[in-house]
């Protein structure tokens, strides 16, 4: 029998994220429709950590809201001491915890469960690792220094660093794995006596080497624990999570005339065979069936597509549109709240909202489900078979039966039964010679007018 050590993760997530010059804390912005938080939650849980504490600053209600509802739990940093002083206010949420913790950093939309798990299995090593890496550009970041043996000799915050210090290119990306209460121990312990007066987490491996523990290094791509600090590092993330995605779906059989133009989801799911086509965005919760195309300029969120259906070019499918098998919703046409069941079409402009089509059901240019009243949303229940006029009005709560035609330009305000005919047009008045009339009166006003001038 297998016993398995229980794992936490500590994300620290309070930093004011200033260079955002955003009123919304910096790991609530989004990458690939997801927080940035929410890919470091996601990637430990990926890596088997399941108890995950966010520390936060005390106005980021937002950020906390968002933990709660991903299951996690959240500390507050009340003042901005530095790292270790952040890693250290999740200490009362995991008084109860005997297992290994797991630090980082909650602004690291790239990070991947490997990182978590390198940093784990490098801890058996010695009882305590770090994750570094190297770094094209080390700048801005804390160097690292590894002993003859390969085990971290002294880490260099990047303003203590001399000349010298500053020419090395090893990293530190700010995870840590440790035996809880140790790790716990040693941030109690850490002073801030430094350029910053603050207290570095950094500063952990050497009062863990007094307890005789010495700290293994994982080494990891830079890629991947990259940090996002302003507007021009989340574009950057996100063209790099952009490509990841993207590669993906290419090696599951997704085909893509031009790839870079395609801009997926978090949690899109494209099975094989799919054909998408340039400029489509994927917007959170969609999935399209194998054999479906969607085509160019559309737009789908919270959507679902079946096998052979056809989107688009230019359509939009909101949440809760439902794409059965070989439907086709062509250009300019907007879903949202519908099912569209087997061979259904809706070719040309029109909108279904909070409607259900029967299959096989042709819906005409200019279609139109009334759906809201200016304070509730009320359905429409097209039946197999039926066909609906162009430029159709149809105000809900209205059914149509299976089978049924609507003339062109009605305005259907009652249930129409099963395979009947309904037409709701004003009579059509013909006045002989009206238009001749009108234009020569129109004529001869303007030239009186000119010539009065």
């Amino acid at each position: 029998m297998t016993i398995t050590t229980p794992l936490a993760g500590i994300i620290l997530a309070a930093g004011q994220g200033t260079r955002m010059k955003s009123a919304r804390a910096k790991v609530m912005h989004e990458v690939a429709g997801r927080p940035i938080l929410g890919h470091v939650m996601a990637a430990m849980r990926a890596a088997g950590i399941e108890r995950i504490v966010v520390v936060t600053a005390p106005d980021a209600e937002e950020t906390r809201a968002y933990v709660r509802n991903e299951g996690g739990e959240s500390a507050i940093q009340e003042t901005h001491l530095g790292t270790g002083h952040a890693a250290n206010a999740a200490r009362e949420r995991l008084a109860d915890f005997s297992g290994i913790v797991v630090t980082t950093y909650g602004d690291m939309p790239l990070v991947t469960a490997a990182c978590f798990k390198a940093s784990l299995a490098a801890r058996e090593k010695t009882g305590l690792s770090l994750v570094a890496f190297r770094a094209e550009n080390p700048a801005a970041y804390g160097r690292v220094f590894l002993d003859g043996e390969g085990l971290l000799n002294r880490i260099v915050e990047q303003k203590d660093a001399d000349e010298g210090a500053r020419t090395c290119n090893l990293c530190n990306a700010g995870i840590f794995a440790a035996e809880a209460k140790a790790f716990f121990r040693w941030t109690g312990a850490l002073g801030n006596n430094n350029a910053q007066r603050e207290y570095y987490l950094t500063d952990v491996p050497l009062f863990a080497k007094r307890d005789g523990i010495a700290c293994a290094v994982a080494t990891v791509d830079e890629a991947d624990v990259t940090g996002v600090n302003s507007r021009s590092e989340l574009a950057r993330a996100e063209a790099a999570m952009q490509d990841r995605l993207r590669a993906a779906a290419l090696d599951a059989g997704v085909g893509m005339r031009d790839p870079s133009t395609v801009y997926l989801s978090f949690d899109t799911v494209l099975e094989a065979d799919v054909q998408i086509e340039p400029f489509t965005v994927f917007g959170p919760g969609v999935v399209v069936k194998g054999g479906a195309r969607i085509r160019a300029f559309s737009h789908l969120e919270g959507a679902e597509v079946g096998r052979g259906a056809i989107v688009g070019p230019y359509a939009r499918l909101r949440p809760g549109a439902v794409l059965e098998e070989n439907v086709h919703i062509g250009n300019f046409v907007e879903v949202k709240n519908t099912r569209v069941q087997k061979g259904a079409k809706a070719n040309h402009l029109t909108y279904l909202g909070d409607a259900f089509v029967g299959a096989g059901a042709n819906i005409g240019a200019g279609t139109i489900t009334c759906n809201y009243d200016g304070f509730d949303k009320h359905e429409t229940e097209i039946g197999a078979g039926a066909f609906i006029g162009s430029d159709t009005t149809l105000v809900a709560p209205v059914r149509v039966g299976a089978g049924a035609y609507i003339g062109a330009g009605s305005v259907i305000t009652r249930d129409v039964s099963a395979d009947a005919l309904v037409v709701v047009r004003a009579e059509q008045v013909e006045k002989p010679g009206w238009a001749e009339k009108f234009r020569t009166r129109k004529k001869a006003r303007k030239a009186a007018k000119e010539r009065s001038k």
